[in-house]
C-alpha cells in the first residue's frame, strides 16, 4: 500500500499525532479581502478524517 503523496503535501502530523491543514481557497483573488480575513487563511486549522480514510490515504504516517 502506498501514502497518496497530495495528502501528505497539504498536512502536516504534529509530534502527538494531530493533523493541521490550511484553509482551502486562499490561493489567488485575496486582493479584495480584508487584511485579516487574507492572513486568517494562511493559518493552519485542525484537520478532522476518520481512522478508515487515514489509514487508507496516509498507511505509514
Amino acid at each position: 500500500m502506498k501514502t497518496n503523496k497530495s495528502y501528505t503535501k497539504r498536512i502536516k502530523i504534529t509530534k502527538n499525532g494531530k493533523m493541521k491543514a490550511r484553509k482551502p481557497g486562499f490561493n489567488h483573488f485575496n486582493a479584495k479581502q480584508s487584511r485579516s480575513k487574507q492572513l486568517s487563511g494562511k493559518v493552519a486549522k485542525d484537520f478532522k478524517m476518520s481512522n478508515k480514510d487515514k489509514s487508507h490515504f496516509l498507511p505509514f504516517n
